[in-house]
């Protein structure tokens, strides 16, 4: 590591032993798993890549607020101390926690759906969004840039909206059968990709055109307020929380799981900006869901832990910090010739196993084969976003075509050091290097809805 890539801007005081398996004991594991890295046992994996939601470390600020939890079920301080912070941020009016982000998915996304063949529209639903989406009894579009999958070609926002496709979709479905327009904040699918202020305004004037709501998916918009202040003109000076006020005023809702960018292990929000009428229907349906509006499923000491994380990760340092050590591994892996999405993105390295593996096809999901392969080789566990992911339409129930065969190098906030990044890309090295001996998979069970959580699969002969 050199001096282009920022140290963590903490000491570590706490540390939590990992265990090393041999290759024969991870294949016996990985086969009674049903070569489905979920269904892993963490104690089993020697670096944890699956997810960055609820898996980084808190700070000694957030745990020592825990003690001040509040533990009453209606109106406790906890919830009032997290209520200031987060319309500090979003200038809301409105707001109240849930358990995580798809919490906050089944209770606000059903309240527009108002009648049949109704759509959302976003620059790329994630996967729960899109189930969420369907459960709501409506159908997921996505609507972003082209330039997202040209892998190799920079574009310093390749998780915007095309604005043109997105406005073709709402005169082709008609405004009225569009429930919402979701900007997802980065955009996850996309690679980690974030997302312009120019974009984000220009898709609010859209939507006010044709009077159809805006929700931002906030899960990790401290990372998209970054990129906006280092890509966008105009922004080089400007505040992180003041670029985050400005995108929260582009939207009408926030929903968010914080266990990204809110730096905690449990917890989620919905902000609503002005609409009571709104926000009194989330406060219904929540209650036989989530829980009591203030707390929302969760207890005092994860609403102060969130109250006090929201703020940390809107902290430069942090960001840089944050962002310099998913760029170093992405580097690695580029200088090795490994395909990966560019420029890369804020939570995560995406490498392109389309390219990786070409003599797989989509319905034996090449990205699990990379995925299973670097468990094999070194214990990382990584997680499949392609064919897999995207599932079966709802209507057809034919796999969904995708354009992405991604294998997600997901980073946990806080956790793993700059040696940890070079062990992970050396094995990736080496199963680049292997590409040619990797083989398909199939189903052996196939759940109807986010398949790739539970499946179990058999190797293709």
């Amino acid at each position: 590591m050199n001096n282009k890539y920022s140290a963590e801007p903490f000491r570590i005081k706490m540390v939590e032993p990992i265990k090393e398996t041999t290759r024969a004991e991870r294949e016996m594991l990985l086969k009674n798993a049903g070569y489905n890295p979920f269904s892993l046992k963490s104690e089993d994996v020697y670096i944890d890549l699956l997810t960055d939601s609820g898996t980084g470390a808190m700070s000694q600020e957030q745990w020592s607020a825990m003690i001040l939890g509040d533990e009453a079920y209606a109106g406790s301080k906890s919830f009032y101390k997290l209520d200031a912070v987060v319309k500090n941020i979003t200038g809301y009016k409105y707001m109240m926690p849930v358990h995580q982000g798809r919490g906050a998915e089944q209770v606000f996304l059903p309240q527009l759906v108002t009648k049949p063949g109704m759509v959302y529209i976003s620059n790329i639903h994630f996967d729960t969004t899109r189930a969420h989406v369907e459960l709501a009894g409506a159908r997921a579009i996505d609507s972003v840039i082209k330039e997202c999958f040209i892998m190799d070609h920079y574009h310093p926002f390749k998780g915007n909206f095309d604005l043109e496709k997105l406005e073709s979709i709402i005169l082709e479905k008609g405004a009225d059968h569009v429930a919402g327009i979701i900007m997802t904040l980065t955009n996850n699918s996309a690679g980690g990709q974030p997302v312009s202020m120019e974009n984000i305004k220009a898709v609010r004037k859209i939507a006010l055109k044709y009077n159809i709501k805006t929700i931002i998916d906030g899960a990790r918009y401290a990372e998209n307020a970054y990129f906006i202040k280092q890509r966008e003109k105009g922004y080089e000076n400007k505040a992180i929380i003041d670029i985050a006020r400005e995108m929260c005023s582009y939207a009408d809702a926030f929903l968010m799981s914080a266990k990204k960018d809110g730096l905690v292990n449990m917890g989620g929000l919905i902000v609503i900006n002005d609409d009571e009428a709104l926000f009194n229907k989330c406060k219904e349906r929540a209650i036989p869901y989530e829980g009591f509006p203030t707390y929302g499923g969760m207890n005092g000491r994860d609403i102060e832990a969130m109250a006090v994380g929201l703020m940390e990760a809107l902290d430069e340092r942090y960001l840089k910090y944050r962002i310099d050590q998913v760029r170093y591994l992405g580097d690695r892996l580029r200088e090795a010739g490994i395909p990966i999405q560019y420029p890369i993105g804020g939570h995560a390295v995406f490498v392109d196993c389309k390219q990786v593996a070409p003599h797989i096809p989509p319905h034996q999901f090449p990205a699990l084969a990379v995925c299973n392969a670097l468990y094999l080789e070194a214990g990382i566990r990584a997680v499949e976003i392609g064919s897999l992911l995207m599932g079966r339409d709802p209507d057809t129930h034919e796999n969904v075509p995708t354009e992405m065969e991604y294998m997600r190098l997901t980073i946990p906030r806080r956790v793993y050091t700059y040696r940890h990044m070079d062990v992970i890309a050396d094995a990736m090295i080496h199963v680049y290097e292997h590409r040619n001996e990797l083989k398909g998979y199939e189903f052996v069970y196939e759940p109807p809805m986010l398949r790739h959580f539970t499946a179990t699969f058999k190797i293709k002969d």
